[in-house]
């Protein structure tokens, strides 16, 4: 099997998507600027067909693919950790309660950015904590720069942040953006069932190839657990759950796409997980690690990385609890949920009080996301070519080449 190439042309086409999507205000629940700018998207593929289920859930299509009873989905989530206006308390003073998962200490006299439904309305700085309609959201009161009328509950906040740019940060070229958790995966997402179209135009590929977007995983995979209760994945599906993992030594900015083998909840399927590695082996030409056998130099440019991340969970969890054939491949990110010097800041360590900053990815880990991501929609939908993918299939080769020593 041979891998799909990606023309630089369309990789800067991917990066235009990536620094687009990431920069678009999104919050839990509140995720309809990201549907609006998919839907653009989709206005110009009339080949791919979507549909919403009653939470809200997108499924993206081929149209003119007949429904296999084991499809196989890309999935990724739509919001990001983020304010909603509760309460207008007065033309300079708003009640917002955040939506997602960010150390106290992060919020205090932390300025923020707010859209009204035509866009930017007014920035202003947290000011003190409240208790809230919902007790399971931090509440705050917020003093607005200037009197402002356009605001009304529901209504989106997040932090005032830089705009994205293409950053070097710590010698590893990085897109620095508001929210690459999980915008950033779905970019990626994009990008590889866009380069799917040309080769299943071209004839080069087949299958039954679908891309789930969830609504409301920052608390608690809601979106992603109401497309399980209600049927919108079938019960034969399989599923590739796509991330953005907060980066750690072992697990670093630049050093590819990560295969997750599970995390702090569960493991994930097993199998799932080994055809998607055995597809990043090939892609790599390599594993994600030299063996004893190999030397570091002898390791090939593009790289890919194994790993249990098993400080967080994602929605792969949800469905392999409902089970569904499952596995995660993930972006390590840096800056993770917004929170700077995270590490320090848990330690106690930190010689500055603790700030909110742009999420980052390396520009290279995105890229090879999508050439994974085109390279599993190949193999791993087409029957014959996922029976080759499969670890089964590896272990009857090695049976029918070295038989002999046991003969």
């Amino acid at each position: 099997m041979t891998t799909p190439a990606v023309s630089e042309t369309s990789r800067t086409t991917h990066l235009d998507w990536l620094l687009a999507l990431t920069a678009i205000p999104t919050a839990t629940g509140r995720e309809h600027r990201v549907v609006a700018w998919v839907d653009s998207w989709l206005a110009d593929r009339p080949d791919l067909a979507v549909s919403s289920d009653k939470h809200g859930n997108l499924t993206v299509r081929f149209a003119d693919e007949s429904p296999t009873d084991d499809p196989l989905y890309l999935t990724a989530h739509l919001d990001h950790p983020a304010f909603v206006v509760d309460r207008v308390v007065s033309p300079s003073v708003v009640e917002l309660a955040f939506r997602g998962g960010v150390m106290d200490d992060y919020f205090t006299g932390a300025r923020v950015a707010l859209f009204d439904r035509e866009g930017l309305s007014v920035r202003g700085t947290l000011a003190e904590r409240v208790d809230g309609a919902n007790p399971k959201f931090k509440t705050f009161l917020c003093e607005l720069d200037r009197d402002d009328g356009s605001l009304r509950p529901g209504d989106i906040a997040r932090w005032d942040l830089p705009e994205p740019e293409i950053t070097t940060i710590d010698g590893v070229e990085c897109a620095a953006t508001h929210a690459c958790d999980d915008l950033a995966a779905l970019a990626a997402a994009l990008g590889a069932i866009d380069e799917l179209r040309r080769l299943r135009a071209a004839g080069e590929a087949r299958g039954d190839v679908r891309l789930l977007m969830t609504r409301a995983e920052e608390v608690g995979f809601i979106g992603a657990i109401g497309a399980c209760k209600s049927g919108t994945i079938e019960p034969g599906a399989r599923l590739i759950a796509l991330e953005n993992s907060r980066s750690f030594p072992d697990s670093p900015i630049g050093g590819g796409p990560i295969v997750r083998v599970g995390d702090r909840v569960t493991v994930f399927t097993p199998e799932m997980t080994a055809a998607v590695a055995q597809v990043a082996e090939r892609v790599s030409g390599a594993p994600a690690q030299p063996t004893a056998a190999q030397k570091q130099s002898e390791m090939p440019t593009w790289r890919w990385q194994r790993k249990l991340m098993a400080g967080g969970a994602c929605e792969a969890s949800v469905f392999c609890a409902f089970g569904h054939s499952s596995t995660c491949v993930c972006l390590p990110l840096g800056n993770y949920h917004n929170m700077a010097d995270l590490t320090a800041v848990q330690a106690g360590t930190n010689t500055e009080p603790p700030r909110v900053g742009r999420e980052y990815i390396a520009v290279s880990d995105y890229h090879g996301l999508v050439d994974l991501l085109l390279a599993c929609c190949v193999d791993l939908a087409d029957p014959e070519r996922a029976r080759m993918s499969s670890f089964r299939s590896r272990v009857d080769t090695l049976w029918s080449e070295l038989k002999f020593v046991v003969e």
